[in-house]
């Protein structure tokens, strides 16, 4: 039966957070608050994890996954960063933005765009997912927990549980969510390009 943490968003308790990132350790699939929107996922070599992440919200395979990191030095482990684009990133997170970028050889394939070799990449500014990235040392394969057909995510953790909670292996309830998605920007070529205005101010990529 899947379980619903109720966790503290600015104080999260410890012995919960170590028992999240036991469950995705072991394979689970979580649900989790972010700075933005509420999101769902795995451990990055998790491909059961993954399947059924596609599954829940019934993606193609053209959909790009993000990685959430715990900051830069672990951001640069899986994306190639030029000088240009390091500044932006170090004066802009952690904060509610995802970022292309080309792919290190330490990404799993599945999760890079298949032509282009990029990924989405990002450092969320909240206390509960942070723990977690702390706790289980590695990066998280993520998306936002947007529901077929659905114009905008669920933001309320009880109709979460409600809704989805038989598809994944644990909630964390942060208190409400947000209902804006990350801004959206490309680092892989020479100047920054905004691809969609969300949560994040998109003035210091123009």
């Amino acid at each position: 039966m899947t379980d619903i943490f109720r966790i503290h968003p600015e104080n999260p308790q410890k012995r919960l957070i170590k028992q999240a990132a036991d469950r995705i350790r072991g394979g689970g699939v979580v649900i989790y608050p972010t700075d933005a929107a509420y999101a769902v996922g795995c451990a990055l070599e998790n491909k059961r994890g993954l399947e059924r992440i596609v599954q829940m919200r019934q993606l193609d395979d053209k959909h790009q996954f993000t990685i959430l990191c715990r900051d830069l030095s672990e951001l640069a482990i899986y994306a190639k960063v030029e000088n240009w684009a390091f500044r932006l990133l170090k004066a802009n997170t952690p904060g509610p933005y995802t970022f292309i970028l080309r792919a290190t050889g330490e990404v799993p394939r599945r999760l890079m765009h298949t032509k282009k070799k990029t990924l989405g990449l990002r450092v969320p500014d909240n206390a509960v997912v942070q723990a977690l990235l702390e706790e289980l040392g590695e990066p998280i394969m993520s998306t936002t927990l947007l529901l077929p057909g659905e114009e905008y995510p669920l933001i309320d953790p009880e109709e979460i549980y409600e809704r989805v909670g038989k598809q994944v292996d644990l909630v964390l309830d942060g208190g409400w969510g947000e209902m804006d998605t990350t801004t959206v920007v490309d680092l892989e070529a020479d100047s920054p390009v905004v691809l969609r205005e969300g949560k994040g101010d998109p003035a210091p990529f123009r």
